[in-house]
């Protein structure tokens, strides 16, 4: 994969150079990872623009931060009932113009869940997973999406953002797996499987 520092080196790419080093510290999963890193490499240093400035499409490729909520004593991750999208996705939101895809993260905990974003110590503060996905319905259009995980007790939960979601649920890794793809993120499944093999690579140390 490209290096970030041969691509952006002026001061004024410098929001550019994070996001491609944020992009370039994730460990592909998959062959469909690596070629969705390489493309989101390129269309960041190619220049276009990142952030949506009009809802939906606007442009037709845009920045995305999901966080994936893990309650780690249950073992459950949480997923919400996207309204628009009408599938069970994490939840996450775009990341506004000039915006940290992490200070994404923060605000949209806050506003979608109603808590403060904790990182996970298994991530940090950066993305786990990088997917590049055609939306659904009309007005479709390209969220490049970052993954973060996220750590919270289930029952700090106690409301969301109903103008977003019609409901939210709590599922094991077993779980989320045996949903069917067609209800789902398109790239849940993997995103579910690349954690499992992440949690037992931190255990053994």
């Amino acid at each position: 994969m490209t290096s970030p520092d041969d691509l952006l080196t002026t001061p004024e790419d410098q929001p550019r150079a994070h996001l491609l080093k944020l992009v370039g510290a994730i460990e592909p999963w998959d062959d469909l990872e690596r070629t969705h890193l390489e493309s989101a490499t390129q269309w960041i240093a190619g220049g276009a623009p990142i952030y949506r400035v009009r809802k939906p499409d606007v442009p037709a490729m845009h920045l995305v931060s999901y966080f994936v909520v893990l309650d780690d004593t249950r073992g459950q991750l949480l997923l919400v009932a996207h309204r628009k999208a009408g599938l069970w996705l994490p939840a996450g939101g775009h990341v506004e113009p000039g915006e940290d895809p992490w200070a994404s993260v923060v605000r949209e905990c806050r506003e979608e869940l109603g808590i403060e974003a904790v990182a996970s110590p298994i991530t940090g503060e950066h993305p786990l997973f990088l997917t590049v996905t055609r939306t659904r319905g009309q007005r479709t259009h390209t969220d490049v999406s970052l993954w973060y995980l996220l750590n919270a007790d289930a029952h700090t939960i106690t409301s969301y953002d109903q103008g977003e979601f019609n409901a939210i649920r709590w599922l094991t890794d077993e779980q989320v797996l045996a949903e069917p793809a067609e209800l789902l993120d398109p790239h849940m499944h993997r995103f579910t499987r690349k954690l499992q093999h992440t949690r037992t690579r931190k255990r053994r140390g």
